[in-house]
């Protein structure tokens, strides 16, 4: 076991005023297993690239082993995963490559396919296994759960708990117990790293920003108290001098003296007043307020919503799923989970119209009012520009990214600069700033950060509105209290509801 060291980290992207990271200091083992967490834009995979060697910053980072990224770049993705693996590996080991595979319940048979025709959560598990089939590198692993469906995710932690030596972004909570032994943090003010998974260390923060702002609210009533107190002391000590002039006969050195008494316990109460003040300030540095979202659905006049109906799903040849019936109604909220390419991302399209591949029969409630959130879109632009096609209210849009850790310097940037974090959050926001009847939500935290998924989760659950989404986060789906339509059998039988 040894030790990476990184000192004085400062680091600013060119032509930005903003520092990323200011000064910051910690170090890690070789061997523990990191879950890397933090708002999104906060600097994770800036980090990661610092760590790589790829962008300079003022700071040392001192390593005794090499540093290895997830994901892999991939040129020539007509070469299949052997072909890939055998290039990678440069000490022609081959085995180590095929002994990973074999941990990662991936068909052989896709070791022999373009790399391109692999799905998303195939193709991350291959370069997982690519990255693991080196010996003495530190992985940095930047959010494979992306790509991953919920039994996929299940299988890459497994994996992953058996290994060491590496530091895993990935804002599943679920995931990141199943896998990791440390925990390193970018909060607001500093990186911390701390010992247990990410359970412990919720509970940690949570305990340590309790005990700050109990600690906040005594000191402000301290500093309170301490000026009246210094007020009436000065006060007191004015007065008496005054007794010294125009009384009479008196003793004006013992008055003078018992000013000067008071006037010494005015100071000690100021300096003490100054100190709580300076404490103070050192508190709630790294408190993320992550304030409650708002939304108005709309309620329809018929209960039953959507209707799918003996519906089959076919793809040349071959048969996607067959025989699908389920109902969606008012107030329900239905996650519907399977293996990436069980046609999860097809259903929601055969709801909003679009041309797809079926049969059977597929019925909306007259006047339905859709909001959609989607897997992916290629943001750019200006945000007011993307606001006006989107026909929504600006300032509560606005409203929304600002709960959701948006600076007010993003609004003004090019969208195509946000990270892919907040570029997912301005199409949540859309969602959010529409009132409809049904919302269809494809994926929707993929990148999301922890804290923003929880401000969701409060959101669904206190406005209950009717929603179909696809999501692998069990977390998430345990906390908005959805029921679960499962794609992973070919011929369904759902009950209508």
């Amino acid at each position: 076991m040894a030790r990476i060291q990184i000192s004085h980290l400062t680091f600013a992207y060119d032509g930005s005023p903003d520092l990323i990271f200011d000064d910051a200091s910690f170090q890690i083992d070789t061997d523990w297993k990191l879950g890397f967490v933090g708002r999104n834009g906060r600097g994770k995979t800036t980090l990661l690239r610092i760590l790589m060697g790829e962008l300079d910053d003022h700071g040392a980072v001192s390593s005794p082993v090499q540093f290895d990224y997830y994901p892999i770049p991939i040129a020539e993705k007509q070469k299949t995963p052997l072909e890939l693996a055998s290039e990678y590996d440069d000490e022609g080991q081959i085995w180590r490559f095929l002994k990973e595979i074999s941990c990662l319940d991936i068909e052989e048979e896709i070791l022999d396919r373009p790399f391109s025709t692999l799905s998303g959560g195939e193709q991350a598990k291959v370069l997982l296994a690519m990255l693991f089939s080196k010996e003495h590198h530190f992985l940095l692993i930047d959010e494979p759960t992306n790509h991953l469906d919920y039994a996929g995710r299940q299988v890459v932690s497994q994996y992953l708990n058996g290994k060491k030596g590496f530091i895993l972004v990935s804002h599943d909570r679920a995931f990141l117990d199943g896998c990791v032994d440390h925990i390193l943090s970018i909060n607001k003010a500093d990186i911390e790293v701390q010992k247990g998974n990410f359970s412990s260390w919720e509970e940690n923060k949570r305990r340590q920003d309790q005990f700050e702002i109990e600690k906040n609210d005594r000191l402000k009533k301290d500093i309170r108290r301490l000026k009246d107190a210094a007020r009436r002391m000065s006060d007191w000590s004015d007065a008496v001098e005054a007794t010294k002039i125009g009384n009479g006969p008196c003793d004006r050195g013992a008055i003078g003296a018992k000013a000067a008494k008071m006037m010494r316990h005015s100071k000690a109460v100021e300096t003490r007043r100054n100190r709580d003040i300076e404490e103070k300030e050192k508190l709630l540095k790294n408190i993320d307020y992550a304030e409650d979202l708002k939304l108005f659905p709309l309620r329809h006049p018929a209960n039953r919503l959507v209707e799918m109906k003996d519906v089959s799903l076919v793809f040349g040849e071959r048969e996607i799923f067959s025989h699908l019936s389920f109902s969606i109604t008012n107030g329900q909220r239905i996650a519907l989970m399977g293996k990436n390419g069980s046609g999860k991302s097809s259903i929601l399209r055969l709801i909003t119209g679009e041309n797809t591949p079926s049969s059977g029969e597929v019925r909306l409630a007259s006047n339905l009012i859709i909001s959609i959130v989607p897997q992916q879109a290629d943001l750019s632009g200006r945000l007011r520009d993307f606001i006006a096609e989107s026909n929504i209210d600006e300032t509560l849009f606005k409203t929304i990214l600002r709960k959701l850790d948006f600076s007010r310097e993003q609004f003004e940037k090019d969208m195509g600069d946000y990270s892919a974090g907040q570029k997912k959050k301005v199409l949540i926001a859309r969602s959010l700033s529409q009132s409809a009847h049904l919302y269809l939500w494809d994926e929707p935290l993929n990148y999301i950060d922890v804290l923003s998924r929880m401000q969701i989760e409060r959101l669904i659950s206190q406005f209950r509105p009717t929603m179909l989404l696809i999501e692998h986060d069990k977390r998430f789906i345990e906390q908005i209290n959805a029921e679960i339509v499962d794609l992973s059998c070919k011929n369904l039988k759902e009950n209508e509801g």
